[in-house]
């Protein structure tokens, strides 16, 4: 329900804090694996609150063909990388981009899009979200800066994760071994999880602008910390 909540409130790119929770009681690759069909289902449900007019059509144009990169090439790296040093590499990134806003920028102020930005952000987000499950980071770091609404930002994020999930679906689930009652599991947890979505929509509908800019950056720095204490204790341990 969690899960559902944040993609419902915030479109996706904060859903990252319910699989750290879910890895307090069991392994995080099967954890992984147990959440990616109930992301799916929760991404497309969440879709029927974002209709196409609401999508950031520009940026998706930028953003899109990097994630399918950055999944990929996240999918190669962990044959090569250790995922905790990505995990340290894009919490001191994001907590510097959240200080850097808390500082001096902590109003929504336009901002030129960059296509090699968006191109790069993509990438990120695709490499992160396959490795270690925090492709929001990279995409708020894009999209927050440029003033969007706060319909479009959401709406735009929960497409560019619906479409990142549907591309991790499959290579989470053949590396989980899930057994029948992980199945089980999932069934009994999608009508929470769409609950959650339902209820994180009906949040979104009573934040005004700064209210949901200032949740989001607070959010990145409470994921940021999350993903420097993984990955610090990944490498001493």
């Amino acid at each position: 329900m969690a899960i559902g909540f944040m993609k419902g409130a915030f479109g996706g790119g904060f859903a990252i804090i319910g699989i750290p929770l879910l890895a307090l009681v069991m392994d995080p690759i099967k954890a992984g694996s147990l959440l990616a069909p109930l992301f799916v289902a929760m991404d497309l449900y969440a879709l029927r609150f974002w209709r196409p007019h609401t999508w950031s059509r520009p940026d998706l144009a930028l953003l899109v063909p990097g994630l399918v990169v950055g999944i990929g090439g996240g999918y190669l790296l962990l044959e090569y990388l250790d995922r905790h040093v990505v995990e340290i590499l894009m919490a001191l990134t994001t907590l510097l981009f959240a200080f850097l806003w808390w500082r001096g920028r902590n109003t929504a102020v336009a901002r030129p899009r960059s296509r090699a930005k968006g191109l790069l952000a993509g990438t990120a987000s695709g490499v992160t979200t396959m490795v270690a499950h925090s492709g929001g980071p990279p995409l708020a770091m894009y999209l927050l800066p440029l003033g969007l609404s706060k319909e479009v930002y959401a709406a735009t994020t929960s497409l560019f994760f619906t479409i990142g999930n549907l591309l991790k679906a499959g290579p989470w689930l053949a590396v989980g071994d899930l057994s029948d009652g992980s199945w089980m599991l999932m069934a009994i947890c999608l009508p929470a999880a769409l609950l959650g979505v339902w209820g994180g929509w009906n949040l979104h509908g009573r934040l005004n602008q700064e209210q949901l800019y200032r949740i989001c950056y607070g959010m990145l720095v409470v994921t940021a910390f999350k993903l420097l204490w993984d990955g610090s204790m990944g490498l001493l341990y």
